[in-house]
């Protein structure tokens, strides 16, 4: 009877653990930068960064690590006269944990909403971090006349993720939960400090990394998000790209152990016309930790 009762007890320690978390207080959200906006699914958290007056430039983070990530990128692309709007993702940062499929449509949803809420029309530049390249992919193959340049950055949907532990925790139902919940705060806080004597250009980015693991609603965001939108690739919507005639800029990281190089030439051959740099001796976190060669290949795409 004790082993049984011993037994349940370990295996409720993954969620447990979970619902300990804590949640987003009034006070942590009063101290946020940036604005919120109530839309349809939820409440999104957004910043603006450089001119009133410039061209839109959005923002669109990855998986794991929210808007902040871009606060080095956001100070470069200002300088080059971007209004740069910034924002998190819901179950990410100061915006909602909510509950729903985050698949395409989801997010979808969300960044039109925001779009919407904030007046902003066409003529974007929309840039895609990891997972955010599989957002601004979508969002630019359904809304081609809304997007004059698409920039990924390191862009996840270039493959469909297979053999391993995170795949086999998104493939089962309720035990996959579990098994999410039980070893991949572990994963992602050991990948944390395994960056951590790398330069950044974000203040204290590490720090504010691993603060987002200890919110409630952060895992179970991350896990509906492989599910959802990453569960297939965006061979689609890159193809619907090319035949729009969108220009887009594909940055790579040469030593990314997350979106492997050889992703450069699956893009090339579903965009033919996409450019693509390659940032040397790089790793996925390129947008902070080599933030300007990333800014450099920015501005020599503009011409």
């Amino acid at each position: 009877m004790w082993v049984v009762v011993i037994l349940l007890g370990i295996l409720a320690i993954p969620i447990t653990t979970e619902l300990m978390r804590s949640g987003m207080s009034d006070a942590q959200r009063a101290r946020a930068p940036g604005q919120f906006a109530l839309l349809s699914q939820g409440t999104t958290h957004y910043e603006w960064l450089g001119p009133e007056r410039g061209p839109v430039a959005v923002c669109i983070h990855g998986l794991t690590t929210p808007s902040f990530v871009w606060r080095g990128m956001a100070k470069g692309l200002a300088l080059m006269g971007f209004r740069v709007l910034v924002y998190d993702l819901y179950g990410r940062g100061y915006s909602d944990r909510i509950r729903g499929d985050q698949d395409a449509d989801f997010f979808d949803r969300q960044l039109v909403d925001l779009l919407g809420d904030q007046n902003i029309d066409g003529n974007l530049t929309v840039l895609g971090y990891s997972m955010g390249g599989a957002v601004a992919a979508h969002f630019t193959a359904r809304h081609p006349q809304r997007v004059k340049q698409l920039i990924l950055l390191a862009p996840a949907g270039m493959f469909e993720l297979a053999g391993s532990r995170i795949a086999l925790a998104r493939d089962l139902p309720i035990i996959g939960d579990w098994l999410f919940l039980a070893a991949y705060p572990w994963e992602v806080r050991r990948g944390i400090k395994a960056e951590e004597h790398l330069p950044t250009t974000v203040d204290g980015i590490y720090d504010l990394q691993h603060a987002e693991t200890t919110r409630r609603g952060y895992f179970p965001a991350v896990l509906s998000s492989l599910r959802g939108l990453l569960r297939t690739t965006c061979e689609d919507q890159h193809r619907a790209i090319a035949a729009a005639g969108v220009p887009v800029l594909a940055v790579w990281a040469a030593e990314d152990g997350v979106i492997p190089l050889s992703c450069k030439d699956t893009l090339a051959e579903w965009n033919p016309n996409a450019h693509q740099v390659v940032v040397p001796e790089a790793g996925h976190s390129l947008p902070h930790t080599h933030t300007d060669m990333v800014l450099e290949a920015i501005r020599a795409s503009r011409g």
